[in-house]
């Protein structure tokens, strides 16, 4: 995280929430991919061979379309702070080890979008 973070002089943070239509119907969207993904995975108990060759195509659509997504709400994201409603998180760089947890967790929502972590890896989606 501190290797990310000194690509950047200063940090910035957003006031507020969003508003934006195309950035709520996308996250509501991928909300609804996750449920299906989830539906999907539960009616698998006991399925026949059939029913799982179906599961697996239906599956890799799901996961093309949450990966999209994804993306999408990754870029709205990232061009809905504008400079005017944006505040400066300055010097964490140079501090991270003595800086509290609540300025460590405003500052990485700012900068990630997701994380997916497995036994094996460790994925981070960056807004930047």
């Amino acid at each position: 995280m501190v290797d990310k973070l000194h690509e950047f002089r200063s940090l910035s943070k957003q006031k507020g929430s969003s508003n934006n239509p195309k950035l709520i119907a996308a996250k509501v969207e991928l909300a609804q991919v996750e449920t299906d993904i989830e539906k999907l995975v539960d009616s698998l108990a006991g399925a026949n061979a059939t029913l799982i060759q179906f599961a697996n195509r239906k599956a890799d659509e799901l996961a093309l379309r949450r990966q999209a997504l994804m993306k999408q709400v990754a870029d709205l994201s990232a061009a809905e702070m504008p400079a005017a409603e944006l505040t400066m998180i300055s010097g964490y760089l140079g501090d991270w080890d003595n800086t509290s947890l609540d300025d460590k967790r405003q500052v990485i929502n700012s900068l990630i979008t997701i994380i997916r972590a497995t036994s094996d890896n460790v994925e981070i989606e960056w807004k930047i």
